[in-house]
């Protein structure tokens, strides 16, 4: 069996990683209860990470190499096909020289982490829409941005993502009675 070749962005692996792996991990808090007990909370899944090893080989492996470094330069995320994780919008985290190079021999490490975010999260309420939802925050023209919690978010990040201080966006949202506890379906006012 043929594998598809590994590409990032504008950037075709001319042969693919000799390995690599897929972590997903779960986040889990721990809150404490009174006379001693303790509570999980289930956050849901972190991002899913891949890292691999790879070699260069052959006239102009180091020149493959500085191409790949290139690619890694190039900010924010970019579309991942893998031959057997599922294509996927991913930062380019990491980048390694695995041992000194040599001039036909190149061994390198890579992570790329996925990005679930990209084009999702915020949606526009208009002015009608505030109305009927019987909210009152108001932007600029009468509307308002409103993030609907997902599972995993906190609002620390959920601040963070949109760069808000953490105590506004708690004032922006009286509804919430515990800032600890949000749940998927909730509505944040971003202030």
């Amino acid at each position: 069996m043929r594998l598809e070749p590994m590409r990032y962005k504008e950037y075709t692996w001319p042969y693919n990683p000799e390995t690599y792996t897929v972590e997903r991990r779960r986040s889990v808090a721990l809150h404490k209860v009174p006379f001693g007990g303790y509570c999980l909370q289930d956050l849901g899944d972190t991002c899913r990470v891949l890292r691999g090893e790879g070699v260069f080989a052959g006239t102009g492996a180091y020149e493959e190499f500085q191409k790949l470094e290139a690619v890694f330069d190039e900010t924010g995320p970019g579309l991942l096909v893998h031959p057997v994780w599922p294509a996927a919008s991913a930062y380019f985290v990491s980048l390694q020289l695995a041992e000194e190079p040599l001039p036909d021999y190149v061994r390198y490490t890579f992570e790329f982490w996925e990005d679930q975010v990209t084009g999702a999260g915020l949606t526009e309420v208009t002015g009608e829409q505030t109305a009927a939802s019987g909210s009152s925050a108001s932007g600029s023209g009468g509307e308002r941005v409103v993030y609907t919690v997902k599972k995993g978010d906190t609002l620390w990040g959920i601040a963070g993502r949109y760069g808000v201080a953490l105590t506004d966006l708690i004032a922006a949202n009286p509804q919430i009675k515990n800032p600890n506890l949000i749940y998927p379906g909730d509505r944040v006012t971003l202030p």
